[in-house]
């Protein structure tokens, strides 16, 4: 791992070569972009260099310090070996930490104050470098956020802090002020079906991914790729169908998880969307039926999005599409 790993975000990763070549890395950071572009490596890449016994040694460096910072303990919490690479993540201390620090909503106060705080008045065990990095930073309770700013307001000599989140509005904005955003796109295609690839994997997923090599790599697998192509189907069924009650089972079987929900109407737009490319040149009229649908879709993905009862939005949806 390290940043030659890292594809697609030429402008990220050029900045942070900048900043460590330069010496004039900033004490906190805010890695932010769609998810699985990248952002995780990236973070891990920098913790690398600062703690490289070979001093930022890139690429093939593999000191001890290198392989630690990447390589994690096989027993709970599973975090970097190396001692001062500091993982923070919700309920990842959940065996340190007790059922007395519930971190079912959020990255709590706890984990703050004995993880970070408790570690961040002294100097890094091996002398180099001590790296914070918050995984879905946007989880942070607003407890444990505030607990994090006078360290991120006054740092201490030799710590750093990557934040890591795929929503960075809904970190507060004391937080957003005191961390530099270094943004990351999502990823090209052509990226995204070369990861597939060299896996051994079916690049035609790769459209379907919206640029998240993740996702990406979770489309490729034959259980999912089975769910995605019924909940297609299934959608397409009851728009055909000559009364409302296919439509109204569609609804009943949707995914339990709200999240699941959406991202199954992902695929049912990008599906629509690849049609109407496929079509626009051969039968216009039929492309420009299927832009109309891609388009209630994406209202239904909006609305459970905003807390909508899936169910009740696909019901809408499917009445929605047929009346086109």
């Amino acid at each position: 791992m390290g940043f030659a790993d890292i594809l697609g975000q030429d402008p990220a990763v050029e900045t942070l070569r900048r900043a460590l070549a330069s010496g004039r890395l900033h004490h906190a950071y805010r890695f932010e972009g769609p998810p699985g572009v990248g952002k995780e490596i990236a973070a891990f890449a920098l913790a690398q260099a600062l703690v490289c016994e070979r001093g930022g040694a890139e690429g093939s460096c593999q000191c001890g310090a290198c392989r630690r910072a990447v390589t994690f303990s096989s027993e709970e919490p599973h975090v970097p070996l190396h001692p001062d690479v500091v993982l923070i993540e919700r309920g990842l201390y959940r065996s340190v930490l007790g059922s007395g620090a519930s971190e079912a909503t959020g990255i709590g106060i706890e984990q703050i104050r004995r993880v970070v705080l408790d570690r961040v008045g002294f100097s890094p065990h091996e002398g180099r470098a001590l790296v914070f990095i918050v995984r879905h930073a946007e989880e942070l309770t607003v407890q444990a956020a505030n607990a994090l700013l006078k360290t991120l307001e006054e740092p201490h000599d030799k710590t750093y802090f990557v934040l890591v989140t795929s929503r960075p509005t809904r970190l507060l904005d004391t937080i957003r002020s005191r961390t530099l955003p270094v943004r990351f796109g999502p990823l090209p295609d052509s990226v995204v079906a070369e990861i597939l690839r060299k896996r051994g994997l079916d690049p035609k997923v790769a459209s379907l991914a919206q640029g998240d090599a993740a996702l990406a790599l979770e489309l490729a697998e034959a259980d999912t790729k089975r769910e995605r192509d019924e909940f297609v189907a299934s959608a397409r069924a009851a728009v055909s169908a000559p009364d409302l009650v296919p439509g109204l089972v569609f609804a009943e079987k949707r995914p339990k998880d709200r999240d699941d929900v959406r991202e199954q109407l992902s695929f049912l737009a990008q599906a629509l969307a690849t049609d109407g490319r496929l079509l626009v040149g051969m039968e216009p009229e039929t492309a420009e039926r299927r832009a109309r649908e891609h388009a209630v879709v994406l209202q239904a993905m909006d609305a459970v999005e905003k807390n909508v009862q899936p169910g009740l939005a696909l019901e809408a949806m499917i009445v929605n599409l047929r009346s086109l």
